[in-house]
């Protein structure tokens, strides 16, 4: 019985194969949204290395240059602050920013009066009749000019930044609540599956209550419990979405526990905890990451929209929907793209979440395998 359990422990797993692989390659769509997909989780892990904009949150305020046209250049002038900002380390920059040394002083013109001053007359939209100063400066060259790639927003920060940052938030929130709501859902789904009775229905009967609550009032609810805030953000969608894992799981385990190598298992006296996490459930992968998928896109959606109803990330946090909520007012007028732009990030991401897991599911499919 020994020799018969190792030969056939595996003998319906549902895992990643090397069929399964050269088939989700093969999926042109798939895999250009897998890369739209890395693209965007490189561009948001690297954040404030890359952002032209590397302060926290990419929060430089500068309201003289309010609502600029995407590629609009303009000089600044660079005064060294009293305070020395602390120094940080390369990770520390990357996650949380860090604060400019100077000073940006947006100008139109300037003149040098001598080696250590210089004359600057202060920026106007007009470009002239700006009023006139004078500063001492160190650095040799304080002149620079700058490029708002995307423009910026209505208090003058720079949108391409907080774009970046905000990808950052929409895919950690994804990441973070799909991650909390596979450990309830496989934990939940094989416990109902493997031991049956009353304790599978006591937790299908949990799985219909929590699934006949609308999800976004479910989490609306949620987050006014436990207030606020990025991390409540992640446990209210997380606490959520358990339960389409849970269902998936349970079903998977209820008919795998009667294939031979699990009643070999069994029959062998392996503890119980060794069958249902070594031998059950890397047989149901396949199905677990399909649903995580979706799960993933859903989550990205629900984060948008709590932010946008007030609820979700807090300012001065930058996020897709609160950017949206920001500037929904100039789809009306000249500026319609302060709206449009992370609009259009959010259905690109969850577009790509969607076709990527279609391809997986596709890819996954053991009767569509010809071995």
């Amino acid at each position: 019985m020994k020799l018969f359990y190792r030969k056939n422990k595996y003998a319906d797993g549902g895992s990643l194969n090397r069929i399964a692989i050269r088939k989700l390659k093969a999926n042109k769509l798939a895999m250009t949204a897998f890369y739209f997909i890395l693209f965007v989780s490189i561009l948001s892990t690297l954040g404030y290395l890359i952002t032209p904009d590397s302060t926290p949150y990419a929060n430089h305020q500068t309201l003289e240059l309010a609502s600029l046209k995407p590629g609009e250049q303009v000089q600044f002038f660079y005064q060294k602050k009293d305070v020395d900002t602390n120094k940080v380390s390369f990770l520390h920059r990357m996650l949380y920013g860090k604060e400019n040394r100077y000073q940006m002083i947006p100008i139109n013109n300037f003149k040098y009066k001598d080696s250590v001053e210089i004359e600057i007359e202060h920026y106007t939209k007009s470009g002239t009749n700006g009023q006139t100063s004078s500063y001492q400066f160190i650095d040799p060259n304080p002149i620079k000019t700058k490029t708002f790639l995307l423009g910026t927003d209505r208090y003058g920060r720079d949108y391409l930044s907080r774009l970046i940052i905000g990808a950052r938030v929409s895919l950690s929130v994804g990441f973070i609540s799909v991650f909390i709501s596979l450990v309830i859902g496989i934990t939940l789904g094989s416990i109902a599956g493997y031991f049956g009775g009353k304790v599978d229905h006591f937790i299908v009967w949990l799985i219909n209550v929590i699934w006949s609550i609308p999800t976004l009032l479910l989490v609306i609810a949620i987050t006014f419990a436990l207030g606020k805030g990025f991390w409540q953000v992640f446990i209210a969608v997380g606490l959520t979405m358990w339960v389409e894992v849970a269902r998936v799981v349970r079903g998977q385990v209820l008919s795998l526990k009667e294939k031979e190598y699990v009643e070999a298992g069994t029959a062998l006296g392996f503890k119980t905890s060794r069958i249902i996490f070594k031998h059950i459930l890397p047989n149901t992968v396949a199905p677990v990451i399909v649903i995580s998928a979706a799960n993933f896109a859903a989550a990205i959606l629900i984060e948008a929209g709590l932010s946008f109803l007030g609820i979700g990330i807090q300012p001065p946090m930058p996020s897709w929907g609160s950017m949206i909520k920001e500037n929904y007012a100039y789809i009306i007028l000249d500026s319609a793209y302060l709206a449009i732009l992370p609009g259009v990030a959010i259905m690109l991401m969850v577009l790509a979440f969607m076709v990527f897991g279609n391809g997986l599911r596709e890819a996954l499919n053991v009767k569509s395998q010809q071995i």
